[in-house]
């Protein structure tokens, strides 16, 4: 059995509780699938370092990892098998570019399963979102 690729992303979020996603590039395997930033653990890293270096490549920021939020893993049907860890990001050094996606956008956690994900991240989406709606004020009735 193969075993699982080990990779980290960021749930980078700004003052609004938007998140920041990206879309991969049309040239790499899954394209135009929308994911949270991040990439593969490098066999002579540990997760943070791994996300440290990722963020710069990919967006050009210096993130102040927060706690690990979520680890999934996930069996895609062509083998491919990825565990995923999830860490909190809420404030960053530098503005943050788009180096490699095809797009990048700030999406407020109720939209986020609007987007075509990575199955990979699909439950965390999910997640979020639920957690979300949940949070929001719900309107009251009053007696007259």
């Amino acid at each position: 059995m193969a075993r699982f690729t080990r990779v980290v992303a960021a749930l980078i979020a700004d003052a609004r509780g938007h998140y920041l996603i990206c879309q991969r590039s049309r040239h790499r395997p899954m394209p135009l699938k929308w994911e949270f930033p991040g990439g593969k653990i490098e066999s002579s890293e540990i997760p943070k370092a791994a996300l440290t270096r990722e963020l710069r490549e990919e967006l050009g920021i210096a993130a102040v990892l927060g706690e690990q939020t979520a680890r999934l893993r996930h069996s895609y049907t062509d083998g491919t098998r990825v565990e995923l860890l999830f860490y909190r990001v809420r404030k960053w050094r530098g503005t943050i570019s788009n180096l490699v996606f095809e797009d990048v956008r700030w999406v407020p956690a109720e939209q986020l399963a609007d987007y075509d994900f990575l199955e990979a991240d699909l439950v965390l989406v999910h997640q979020l979102a639920a957690a979300s709606s949940r949070s929001r004020p719900t309107a009251r009735s009053r007696r007259a």
